[in-house]
């Protein structure tokens, strides 16, 4: 596996279908559809290089105020756990006492109970455009801005009682979407200017040669 600045690989991927490192090709037509987040290293890095987390929030931050846009709602948490680390130790409150331990305890059960209400929403069209597979009987849905397409062919292949999530290909705008993009991703990206809801069809997955 290859892990690299994915704004790199984007850029490179625009006009090369193949690995950077190895030359091996990725996919003959839709190469992006194939890259994946790697959260381990990102950690990894954010440990390493003091204040680049910070860096990277605020750097979203106004890349979403520049299109007019509320920040999702995990960067907003990020952000703030951040402000407040950094702010206890500036006021040599290296030790947080009983009370502080029980108010973050509390707040993360909060939180964790939340299943994602807070973070920002995205309305929307489940449409089917293949005759081997049934519609689903409510096909608005709203969920987190934050879940991926990974995530709604889970839904859809419950909905439908498939015997795997695997067998299914989502596409917005005639475009198949890669498992690990957000919908945030996909609205920005795919959907951009157009109006709520997001129009998305699934089908059988289909195996591009």
């Amino acid at each position: 596996l290859l892990s690299v600045c994915r704004s790199c690989l984007v850029k490179y991927l625009e006009e090369n279908n193949t690995c950077p490192t190895c030359r091996i090709v990725i996919h003959q037509s839709h190469p992006l559809q194939y890259i994946g987040h790697d959260r381990t290293m990102q950690d990894i890095v954010y440990k390493l290089v003091p204040g680049l987390q910070e860096a990277e929030m605020k750097k979203q931050r106004e890349f979403y105020h520049k299109l007019g846009m509320e920040v999702p709602g995990d960067i907003k948490g990020e952000t703030c756990s951040t402000k407040q680390h950094l702010d206890s130790h500036r006021n040599g409150e290296t030790k947080p006492d009983e009370n502080s331990n029980k108010e973050t305890s509390e707040e993360k059960q909060e939180e964790d109970n939340d299943y994602h209400r807070s973070d920002e929403q995205v309305s929307i069209c489940l449409e089917c455009n293949s005759s081997k597979l049934r519609g689903l009987k409510r096909k608005w849905i709203r969920c987190s801005a934050q879940a991926t397409v990974l995530h709604l062919k889970k839904f859809i292949a419950k909905k439908l009682n498939l015997s795997s999530f695997n067998e299914l290909d989502i596409l917005c705008n005639e475009e198949i979407l890669g498992k690990d993009h957000t919908l945030k991703f996909v609205v920005v990206t795919r959907w951009r200017f157009k109006k709520a809801p997001l129009l998305l069809h699934y089908r059988p997955k289909m195996d591009l040669l």
